[in-house]
């Protein structure tokens, strides 16, 4: 019986694509024998390729600088992609698949600026309502969501942020309120391998935060766990408590919260991590 045939590879597209790839990658324009190095291409072979790419809008050749950078045509197949909606595609069944074995709220969330866009929330049966609909924007720096991106980015990225107390929208009571605050919290992040926050987004819940990474390595999204942190009060009670002044006790800590349920979360971070990386 015959194996089954894999397809040929076609070099030339492969070169191509490598070429492009590298482009994307840089931080600024590149010349052409940086690409040429860099991809393992002759520089004949990188001159051609790099030709094609700019008869089609891929990349502009910056005659002044001799270098090489994306063009218009790269743009419109990003912004495709992006309305494409692909992430949520592919983060949507891992997400359920979260929730049904947690029988916890879930949520996907991109950056956007300073604010977390929650792009999916799959809630549990019989959960509470919480502010974080599908849609919802919020300070980054409030949320597990967005602490587990920030922790991922570098100390000029997070200056540019957030560079100085204007950052910190003072509408809001809890959570961090200046950058010597945020380094320290995103220090902990690090440390820990998870994010986190207690009451910070809606009272009398707790949330674990793990990063979602590309294949480059870059944190695109978040996976959070919402979990309630203290038995729910009747209305009674929590009248009582309203009028006295008095906030109910937290009975679940954030040990117990990352020893029960962080390793669920890692392995929903980690199948839509492995999903937006290519086979092979």
């Amino acid at each position: 019986m015959n194996s089954p045939q894999r397809p040929a590879q076609v070099p030339a597209a492969k070169n191509v694509l490598s070429v492009l790839r590298y482009v994307a990658a840089q931080a600024g324009p590149v010349g052409a024998a940086a690409i040429a190095r860099d991809v393992g291409l002759p520089r004949s072979t990188t001159y051609h390729l790099l030709a094609a790419l700019v008869d089609d809008g891929f990349v502009v050749h910056l005659p002044e600088e001799r270098k090489y950078a994306l063009g218009v045509t790269a743009h419109e197949l990003g912004t495709g992609y992006s309305r494409q909606a692909p992430l949520q595609r592919i983060a949507r069944f891992p997400i359920a698949q979260l929730v049904a074995r947690t029988r916890r709220t879930a949520h996907l969330a991109v950056m956007h600026g300073r604010e977390v866009i929650y792009v999916i929330e799959e809630r549990a049966k019989r959960q509470s309502e919480l502010v974080t609909d599908a849609g919802v924007r919020l300070p980054a720096h409030l949320t597990a969501s967005g602490r587990a991106m920030l922790a991922s980015m570098s100390a000029a990225q997070l200056a540019a942020l957030y560079p100085g107390p204007e950052a910190f929208p003072t509408r809001y009571e809890n959570g961090v309120h200046s950058v010597e605050a945020l380094n320290e919290l995103l220090a902990r992040i690090r440390e820990r391998g998870f994010s986190w926050e207690q009451d910070e987004v809606t009272d009398g819940f707790s949330s674990l935060a793990v990063p979602v990474v590309d294949r480059g390595g870059y944190a695109v999204a978040s996976v959070t766990l919402t979990v309630a942190n203290r038995p729910a009060l009747s209305t009674a009670a929590a009248a009582r408590h309203a009028a006295e002044g008095l906030a109910p006790e937290r009975t679940v800590q954030l040990e117990d919260l990352a020893t029960q349920w962080l390793p669920e979360v890692r392995r929903c971070a980690a199948e839509i991590s492995r999903r937006l990386r290519p086979s092979g």
